[in-house]
């Protein structure tokens, strides 16, 4: 049952239980009857739109970039509330993401040497990680 379902359920005029009841037999919580959505502000709809205008030029243009371009048209305005905005929009900057786990192919894969070796005891196997190298002499 959708929410929408459950709150015409709960609205519904039954004398015989209450509102309270209502709302804990569907399983919701009774603030959500009576929340409103507040509104976006005039001032939050003219900053999406000049940022959806600049992202539409610039679409590599992240929020630290927007919120410096948006500064320099004499808009206020912190990173936060920016970030949140674009998120809003669901927009991003186009920049690289971490790519971390795909191996290059010139670097060498060495072998696994403890495949099909069984552990049993311990002090049987030890590893070591030299993944930044030895600190440099002198």
């Amino acid at each position: 049952m959708s929410r929408e379902e459950k709150e015409v359920a709960v609205k519904k005029d039954n004398p015989k239980l209450s509102i309270a009841r209502r709302c804990k037999l569907l399983g919701m919580s009774r603030s959500t009857l009576y929340y409103k959505e507040a509104e976006t502000s005039d001032n939050n709809l003219e900053l999406m739109k000049m940022i959806d205008m600049q992202y539409t030029k610039h679409p590599f243009y992240g929020t630290r970039r927007m919120t410096r371009w948006l500064r320099q048209k004499g808009r206020k305005g912190n990173r936060k509330h920016i970030r949140r905005l674009m998120c809003l929009m669901g927009i991003e900057g186009l920049a690289p993401k971490p790519n971390t786990s795909k191996p290059r192919k010139e670097h060498k894969k060495y072998p696994y040497l403890l495949k099909g070796l069984r552990i049993d005891r311990s002090n049987q196997v030890w590893a070591t990680d030299i993944t930044y190298g030895a600190p440099r002499l002198g």
